[in-house]
């Protein structure tokens, strides 16, 4: 064969394999998920009740059922890969898998460079206090002077540190602070309010939970921009979800309240 004609080949082939990648390229998320018969789901594995592993092994936790959910309503087999949280965001955006069900919260820093679907959970910081307590604290100034626990090295620990007055109690945990909160050692504690439902529904302790403290953070699944067909998707199977009680089930049976509405103080 001339050298001429063999260049001539070449160049006919390497630009099939280039407009062969630049289609696979812009082929819609929707449709990679729909080939493979999976949606790809990013978490840590290891944040309950989010997600963790029971001792079988198996996923558990609020956003694992999330995550099946909008799966199977998506008509796609849910396929979990848990990585650490610190690389969970260049994971995504590597194509690692596909979607993020692991309380990402909605910022405009990272609507910058993904999309999300609808916040499926709204979360805020959140006083606790012991039951037969009758005060009502409605912000971190009216607990000047008084003792409040926190977990150490938490925004919640700068939250109350930033307001003078308070005596920060700090812990090594939750169960820590509310075990002092029970025994009238703490005037009140401070937790994110998914985690305080939680830990008041699977706690024995004589406590209850107070008033909401500061703006209300929501939390949706992110995904790699320019898949306006995905994004539809999603965004259909997570309002139907919403509308036939779904996600209102999902969160009752882990928090034993609603998460999945906007907080209201």
């Amino acid at each position: 064969m001339k050298a001429s004609l063999l260049k001539k080949l070449l160049a006919v082939a390497l630009v099939g394999v280039s407009f062969v990648a630049a289609s696979a390229h812009a082929e819609d998320l929707l449709d990679q998920a729909k080939a493979r018969g999976t949606l790809r789901i990013g978490l840590e594995g290891t944040f309950p009740p989010f997600n963790s592993k029971a001792p079988n092994g198996d996923l558990v936790g609020y956003d694992v059922d999330i995550a099946k959910a909008v799966a199977a309503k998506m008509g796609l087999k849910p396929e979990f890969v848990t990585t650490e949280w610190s690389g969970i965001i260049a994971g995504l955006q590597a194509g690692k898998f596909d979607v993020i069900v692991n309380q990402v919260g909605i910022t405009d820093q990272r609507k910058a460079v993904l999309d999300f679907s609808p916040a499926y959970t709204y979360s805020a910081a959140q006083l606790i206090q012991r039951k037969d307590d009758t005060r009502q604290f409605n912000s971190l100034d009216d607990l000047k002077g008084k003792k409040l626990g926190v977990g150490l090295g938490t925004n919640y620990m700068d939250m109350a540190k930033s307001v003078p007055g308070i005596d920060v109690k700090t812990y090594p945990g939750a169960p820590e602070y509310l075990r002092d909160l029970a025994a009238g050692r703490l005037d009140a504690a401070l937790n994110d309010r998914l985690m305080l439902a939680y830990l008041l529904k699977n706690s024995q302790l004589p406590l209850r939970t107070g008033s909401i403290v500061g703006n209300g953070n929501p939390s949706g699944i992110p995904f790699k921009k320019g898949n306006p067909k995905f994004a539809k998707a999603i965004d259909d199977a997570m309002t139907q979800l919403e509308a036939d009680g779904t996600f209102a089930k999902i969160s009752d049976k882990w928090f034993g309240i609603d998460v999945t509405k906007p907080v209201t103080k």
